[in-house]
């Protein structure tokens, strides 16, 4: 359907990728993937048109039309939701379908979660996210050859999500997708397109697949290299003993030529670096950090809780799950103080601070303010350098700092706030939906920090990924019942019989019952029956945690290293006599030696809490 030849693309003197060679074909489920500014939306424009290729030849089947879901949707006009639905755009007008259409966009918008009372709103009136839905529903009633999606999951709840996904199994089209939601990737797509290193890799299977296709590649390359390079010194060690003399010269010539005639073996590329960041830390809270007791809460005559009683305690990473509407944001926002209990009580324990993160809770960021000036905003002592680290790992890059925060899209907004979080965290930290706008490095790097985090975690999220990497207990709601779950997410899955990893997020539990129904997290269940499949991907998970801890144990390893070296340095400085007829430099290297001193205290307590972290997981994954 859509062939791409040999294609470059650079801007400037920068080469995004090149000798890109691809075919699209009408049943292809392709995700394509890569590092953030490898060129992912540029490979789209340039199918689609709107960009042309350096060099190289892109050639569309006659008569196949494509359809694109940008991550972020124009303004809407006047228009309905149902005509949205319903119409195609023509130049700068939006053109009716005919009625055909009509009734399967209504069952369309429907999955979309909207309601029979939306079709004749004018879109103007919904949220952005609410608008993206109406034009996604637009393409699935078009149906293109080709459909091609940018994030197509950021504004869907969990449950329009799975609907959205088993719609596009039946797709009749091909789908290349954008996406960081690793299970959605899992769940859909048959290929995987990596953009890395201005190449496009192509490999075959779900995302999980490619992980493992792509560390065995990495492995064999690694070692044909380490393979050729032993070959080369070889033969290299002979002509420098051998060239000098006139009766070996000729052969020492003879190698010099087999190396030039080698085919060059790449040198394995350096894995991604790890997020090295020493992420400020709350003062510790008491054992008990929240509890709610007797709390009920309505809205108008809707009753959500009714005399439930919760408690948290310090440590805790607690997952809420359950069915839409059953109350989750509502129980964060009451732990919160977003929302105000009618009846009923609730009580921090001694030193408990709250910090509440939504993706909608942006207004307090200063819209005069630049990206950087707000990051800038916090009583934590960190270095502009750091700060500009940490905005790089959430997407906000070179330039990007100096944006006004007042033009910065509701995306942007709600990782700027993410990020003013991280830099000043609370001891209770309460999180609703936070890799919604992020990619999957950025995921990796909030996994990272809150990995780290000394702090209470409560949290609701329908990314899978980051719920095992977090959670050590789940949370059931529906229905105004709290069910708690006294083990991590696979722990609940076995519990709860569910069919996937995915579903069990919106289970209404009528497979199975937990072992304890008590409203707090204090009583225990009894061992689950873990299959053989549920262990193997345990022990897979349990391994990848292990290492991503070993990295950062290893990395704080070096840096304690170089900062007793600099200590002994520049102690050693103190003691020379020429130091002394220099009181200037005296105060400097005493000011010097008590800031390494105290870098090197921060970074010890770290190495013994990454340490112990790092035991624990051990342990874990030895069973």
């Amino acid at each position: 359907m859509f062939t791409l030849s040999e294609v470059a693309k650079s801007y400037g003197s920068k080469t995004l990728f090149e000798d890109v060679t691809l075919t699209i074909n009408r049943t292809d489920r392709l995700g394509l993937v890569g590092p953030n500014g490898a060129g992912k939306s540029t490979l789209f424009k340039l199918i689609l048109d709107q960009e042309e290729p350096d060099s190289g030849l892109i050639t569309r089947q006659r008569g196949a039309t494509v359809g694109f879901l940008p991550q972020e949707s124009a303004p809407a006009g006047e228009e309905t939701v149902l005509e949205v639905a319903t119409s195609h755009h023509h130049g700068d007008e939006w053109r009716p379908i005919d009625g055909v259409a009509v009734a399967k966009a209504k069952r369309i918008l429907k999955g979309l979660s909207f309601r029979d009372s939306d079709f004749d709103r004018p879109a103007r009136e919904l949220s952005g996210g609410w608008v993206m839905r109406a034009h996604l529903a637009r393409l699935l009633v078009q149906e293109p050859d080709l459909l091609m999606l940018d994030e197509p999951t950021n504004h869907l709840d969990l449950e329009t999500l799975i609907w959205f996904q088993d719609y596009l199994r039946n797709y009749p089209g091909g789908i290349v997708l954008i996406s960081h939601d690793r299970e959605f990737l899992n769940r859909l797509v048959t290929g995987i397109l990596e953009l890395r290193s201005g190449r496009l890799w192509s490999y075959s299977g779900n995302y999980e697949k490619y992980l493992e296709q792509r560390e065995a590649q990495q492995e064999q390359q690694a070692a044909a290299f380490k393979n050729q390079q032993k070959e080369i010194a070889k033969l290299m060690d002979f002509v420098n003993r051998f060239r000098a003399k006139a009766s070996t010269a000729t052969r020492a010539q003879a190698k010099l030529k087999q190396i030039d005639r080698m085919e060059r073996v790449d040198a394995p590329e350096a894995e991604a670096a790890v997020v090295d960041f020493a992420f400020p830390q709350p003062e510790p809270s008491g054992q008990r950090v929240i509890t709610l007791r007797r709390a009920h809460f309505s809205y108008g005559s809707h009753v959500i809780y009714q005399g439930i009683d919760f408690e948290v305690t310090r440590g805790e990473r607690v997952v809420f799950v359950g069915p839409n509407g059953a109350g989750k944001s509502t129980l964060l926002k009451l732990l919160a103080g977003a929302l105000t209990l009618q009846s009923g009580e609730r009580d921090f324990g001694p030193k408990t601070q709250v910090g509440y993160y939504s993706q909608y809770r942006t207004e307090m960021l200063r819209v005069e303010r630049t990206v950087l000036e707000e990051a800038l905003d916090t009583s934590a002592r960190v270095t502009e350098l750091y700060v500009r680290s940490l905005l790089g790992c959430f997407l906000f890059r070179d330039d990007d700092v100096f944006k006004k925060v007042g033009v910065l899209s509701g995306g942007e907004k709600s990782r700027l706030a993410l990020v003013k979080i991280l830099l000043n965290p609370p001891n209770l930290l309460l999180m609703d939906e936070p890799t919604t706008h992020l990619d999957m490095a950025s995921i990796d790097a909030l996994i990272a920090a809150l990995s780290e985090y000394i702090g209470t975690l409560v949290f609701i999220s329908h990314d899978v990924y980051f719920i095992r990497a977090l959670a050590t207990k789940v949370l059931h709601i529906n229905a105004g019942r709290l069910t708690p779950y006294a083990g991590d997410y696979d722990y609940y899955l076995e519990k709860t019989k569910a069919a996937s990893a995915r579903t069990a997020l919106t289970a209404q539990l009528s497979n199975g019952r937990p072992a304890t129904v008590a409203a707090g997290l204090t009583r225990t269940a009894e061992a689950p029956k873990v299959t053989q499949k549920d262990r193997r991907q345990q022990a897979a998970d349990a391994r990848k945690l292990v290492s991503a801890q070993r990295k950062r144990v290893s990395l704080l390893e070096g840096e304690i290293a170089n900062l007793e070296k600099k200590v002994g340095d520049l102690t050693a400085e103190l003691e020379l006599p020429a130091t002394y007829s220099q009181p200037r430099r005296i105060n400097e290297v005493n000011q010097l030696i008590k800031q390494a001193t105290a870098d090197l205290e921060r970074r010890t307590n770290e190495w013994e809490a990454a340490a112990s972290r790092l035991t624990e997981l051990e342990k874990d994954a030895q069973g």
